[in-house]
């Protein structure tokens, strides 16, 4: 993220969680949504230690047009093949030097509905990079991966993006929106955006108030979760701006203040394992609440239940 969040007070909403179908006989409720994975927090944090080994074998960080960044492109996208989604690597060019967007969709649900989650993949030069931004970076990825591993077969297809350039003024992001066609552009519902949502320490989340539908249902899973928030203006400074200036709506969440902002010590030591899953998981709900998931274990019930 180019600069600081700033955070306020906001009220929540609820939003519900089944529906009832008609049979032949009493009505059933059946879940609407396949429950969310509980995400271990072990599972995120070890793709932020693999962030941070690569920014250690490449000369300290993982800066745009540096080794670390490829490095870290070609780590996300070969888990992301691994586990079946369709991937590409978009290349552009800023600086005089090749950046890279990582770009995944889980072949399952309406092409022409899209549920877009993404974060910027490059740090500074200044260090690893690490909250700043290998923790939204990490936190996508393991959402994909639970993806795959449920099996999901949501209702609207759920795409990831990993940006490069963000710190040099969202080039990745601006690239990948500038030439996306305009048929494109109205098949995406809404973009989610995670930049620094691992700091340390953190016990109160951002939620980005640009949205208020979006807003609130990031508020939902934190309330559910006892978990106190407030609203992020972040405007401009972020890769959703992207998307918000062709009309798409979005929203995201932040962790609270960093001391190490983009600085040396923003290394594994910046964030927190707790807030990790936590982050992560709020992330994960977010996919299988506005895709309208379900695993196909889920669709067999509600098949059998509904006689369809």
């Amino acid at each position: 993220m180019k600069l600081r969040k700033f955070f306020a007070p906001l009220a929540t909403a609820a939003l519900a969680a089944t529906v009832v179908v008609s049979v032949s006989g009493p009505a059933k409720a059946v879940p609407a949504e396949a429950v969310p994975p509980d995400i271990p927090a072990a599972n995120v944090m070890a793709h932020v230690q693999e962030f941070q080994n690569i920014a250690g074998r490449s000369g300290g960080n993982r800066a745009h047009g540096r080794p670390g960044y490829r490095a870290s492109a070609d780590y996300v996208k070969a888990k992301l093949d691994a586990a079946g989604f369709q991937t590409t690597l978009q290349a552009f060019s800023h600086n005089g030097a090749t950046g890279w967007n990582v770009i995944a969709d889980w072949p399952r649900g309406n092409a022409n509905e899209i549920i877009f989650l993404g974060a910027h993949l490059d740090g500074v030069t200044a260090g690893a990079g690490i909250n700043d931004n290998a923790s939204g970076s990490a936190a996508a990825l393991e959402t994909a991966l639970a993806v795959s591993r449920a099996n999901l077969e949501p209702q609207k297809r759920l795409r990831f993006g990993w940006w490069g350039a963000e710190e040099l003024g969202l080039i990745g992001s601006r690239y990948y929106t500038t030439n996306l066609p305009s048929a494109e552009r109205t098949k995406i519902k809404s973009y989610l955006n995670f930049d620094m949502v691992g700091a340390k320490n953190t016990t109160t989340w951002g939620v980005y108030n640009d949205n208020a539908s979006l807003r609130q249902m990031f508020e939902t899973y934190f309330r559910g979760k006892a978990i106190p928030t407030r609203p992020v203006n972040i405007a401009g400074r972020s890769d959703h701006a992207s998307f918000a200036r062709i009309g798409i709506p979005v929203s995201g969440i932040a962790s609270g203040s960093d001391p190490c902002y983009h600085s040396a010590c923003d290394n594994i030591n910046n964030v927190g394992s707790n807030v990790m899953g936590v982050s992560t998981n709020a992330v994960a709900y977010a996919a299988w609440t506005l895709s309208g998931a379900a695993s196909a274990v889920n669709r067999d019930r509600i098949r059998q239940h509904t006689g369809s």
